[in-house]
């Protein structure tokens, strides 16, 4: 990888930007290394190779496999090749944020779902717990819906 000459100004707005999006992450369920790797990535813009991400990041090449792999799994990055060298690079995906925005709105489909199940055997008679059931369910549905319209409107533009 090839590092464009950069300010001092210019390395600190990028480790920066490396750390909150680490954080971030962390805060999302993901490891914060995996929001490092991403945010390495997007800020820099280029095909980063496995050791290039270990270095850069200083952290384990364990810790840079399993980041990479729930990002990969997540359509977030991808793993690709540059002619006459062997080993994996790794460059963010086209529609990174709206695999993103998917992956949420099918969580929150699924939590619907599943409230809703919980909702069927509550008995009638327990008009309280089954109103306050239901409007757990339609908070998850109406989630999935705006997730569903902000995903939309990502991947065209709008």
């Amino acid at each position: 990888m090839s590092k464009p000459d950069r300010t001092s100004a210019t390395e600190a707005a990028r480790a920066d930007f490396i750390e909150k999006i680490g954080v971030i992450a962390q805060t999302e369920g993901l490891p914060r290394i995996a929001g490092r790797i991403l945010a390495m990535l997007l800020y820099d813009g280029e095909r980063v190779s496995f050791r290039q991400l270990a270095d850069a990041l200083q952290v384990s090449r364990g810790s840079i496999s399993s980041s990479v792999r729930i990002l990969e799994s997540q359509q977030l990055i991808k793993r690709v090749a540059k002619p006459g060298d062997r080993q994996d690079y790794f460059q963010v995906v086209d529609n990174a944020f709206a695999n993103m925005v998917e992956a949420s709105a099918s969580r929150a489909r699924r939590a619907a779902a599943d409230i809703e199940e919980s909702l069927k055997v509550i008995p009638a008679s327990e008009m309280g717990p089954r109103a306050r059931v239901a409007d757990y369910a339609a908070y998850y549905s109406a989630m999935a819906e705006g997730l569903d319209t902000a995903a939309k409107a990502l991947r065209t533009g709008k």
